[in-house]
């Protein structure tokens, strides 16, 4: 039964996704904000329609969203509603919600140059498009106006922004000092570690992100912040986030130390690497392994443990 607790009420959708079923959350407030919406599917929009009907709401009460991320499993729904509905978030979501020709280009271009660079054999570059697989269950329409850190969303002066990249270069979460509650989406998840997911350069730049590292910083970030209750982008509701943040980054560093450890044995490139560490799913699940490998080698990287040669435009790494 979805119910009320202290103005806010959570939702759970579901999704095509192997991550399972996508929670969002609806804050009463001067507007009436659900914060993420869900994927374009019918199963999500009955589902969303019939727990709204719980609380005595219909998809037309809701006066504006906020997305805590651009991904289609939180994003997809707002196609489903009013195109007049204001939406707010990140910046960096509009080029993921309203995709352009260019765009996608240019995120292919990203990926077959990167995965030239991990040393992914040719037959795999296919999969650098795999990307406008999943849109098909995002949205096409753009922001109404951007959040960035320390502001309040209209119609919700108690809460504030707090800006979290990692998961996604989008990525926020909303905070409530008064009694500690924070709506997080995917940054801090209670059953799995989320994935710092690999993104193109932002427009102007010319590095590559580098997630795990943005990642474990937005992590750290928090843990100065007292917060009672984490209301998560899936699965349950986080009580000890400090003790969660500890667990988190400790498991990091231990796949380092794995990663380091494969180093000693043989100079390894990031997709030889990635095999050994995923030999059953690499292959089905390239995407996310592949973003979960090179940020293992960025951390590495980054504490100089190892070091990088290159050798025809493919980088392999050995133990400094």
């Amino acid at each position: 039964m979805t119910e009320w607790k202290d103005g806010i009420a959570k939702l759970i959708l579901p999704t095509p996704f192997p991550v399972g079923d996508v929670n969002v959350y609806v804050i009463k407030g001067d507007l009436l904000t659900l914060v993420d919406v869900g994927p374009k599917t019918d199963e999500a929009w009955q589902a969303l329609n019939e727990q709204l009907k719980e609380l005595d709401l219909q998809p037309e009460d809701v006066e504006q969203v906020v997305l805590t991320h651009h991904h289609p499993d939180h994003a997809g729904l707002l196609d489903y509603f009013s195109p007049s509905l204001p939406v707010y978030g990140h910046r960096l979501n509009n080029r993921w919600l309203q995709p352009t020709e260019s765009f996608l280009t240019e995120n292919d271009q990203f990926f077959i140059k990167s995965f030239r660079e991990f040393g992914i054999p040719k037959d795999y570059w296919r999969l650098a498009g795999a990307i406008k697989k999943e849109l098909k269950y995002s949205c096409n329409r753009l922001l109404t106006g951007f959040l960035t850190e320390g502001d309040s969303p209209q119609g919700l002066s108690d809460w504030k922004v707090i800006e979290t990249p990692g998961h996604a270069q989008s990525h926020i979460g909303l905070y409530r000092e008064k009694d500690g509650c924070y709506i997080g989406g995917d940054h801090l998840l209670a059953h799995v570690s989320p994935n710092p997911i690999l993104e193109p350069p932002i427009s102007g730049k010319s590095d590559r992100p580098k997630p795990l590292l943005q990642y474990n910083a937005s992590i750290k970030k928090l843990l100065d912040i007292p917060m009672n209750l984490v209301y998560s982008g899936h699965g349950e509701d986080i009580l000890h986030k400090n003790e969660l943040i500890h667990h988190r980054l400790t498991q990091q560093h231990e796949r380092a130390k794995k990663v380091k450890k494969m180093l000693e044995k043989n100079a390894l490139t990031i997709f030889e690497a990635c095999q050994l560490l995923f030999p059953k799913v690499y292959e089905r699940q390239l995407s996310l392994t592949m973003s979960e490998t090179v940020g293992q080698f960025d951390y590495l990287m980054a504490v100089k443990e190892i070091r990088e040669s290159s050798e025809n435009g493919v980088f392999r790494y050995s133990v400094s």
